[in-house]
C-alpha cells in the first residue's frame, strides 16, 4: 500500500506562482502530477521516471517544474506564470509497477 499526501494548493492571480508538494510513504521511481478541471478528464501535467526522466504536458512546459527530494520521499511541482486554464484539482500519482496510487487532490484556482 502506497500513501500519498498533497499540499500547497490555493488561490492566486494570473501570472502568479504556487508550489505543490506530494509526500509518499515510500520511494517510487514513477511519480507524476495530474490535474482535473470541472467537466474535463484528468490529464497528465508532469512525470518523473527512472533516471530522472521528465515528461511535461505541452501546455505547462517552460512554466512548471517537477522535482524530487529523495531523502524526504517528496515530489514537488513548481508552477510559475499561472493561467486561469491551470485551475483544477491537482493529484499526485505514483506507480511502483503494479498499479496506480492517487492522493486526495489539492485545489488550485487561478483568477484572471
Amino acid at each position: 500500500q502506497v500513501r500519498l499526501q498533497e499540499s500547497g494548493g490555493g488561490s492566486v492571480q494570473a501570472g502568479g506562482s504556487l508550489r505543490l508538494s506530494c509526500s509518499a510513504s515510500s520511494r517510487i521511481e514513477y511519480m507524476a502530477w495530474y490535474r482535473q478541471a470541472p467537466g474535463k478528464q484528468r490529464e497528465l501535467v508532469a512525470r518523473l521516471g527512472i533516471g530522472g526522466a521528465l515528461n511535461y504536458a505541452d501546455s505547462v512546459r517552460g512554466r512548471f517544474t517537477i522535482s524530487r527530494d529523495v531523502d524526504k520521499n517528496t515530489v514537488d511541482l513548481q508552477m510559475n506564470s499561472l493561467k486561469p486554464d491551470d485551475s483544477g484539482v491537482y493529484f499526485c500519482n505514483a506507480n511502483p509497477g503494479w498499479q496506480d496510487y492517487w492522493g486526495q487532490g489539492t485545489q488550485v484556482t487561478v483568477s484572471p
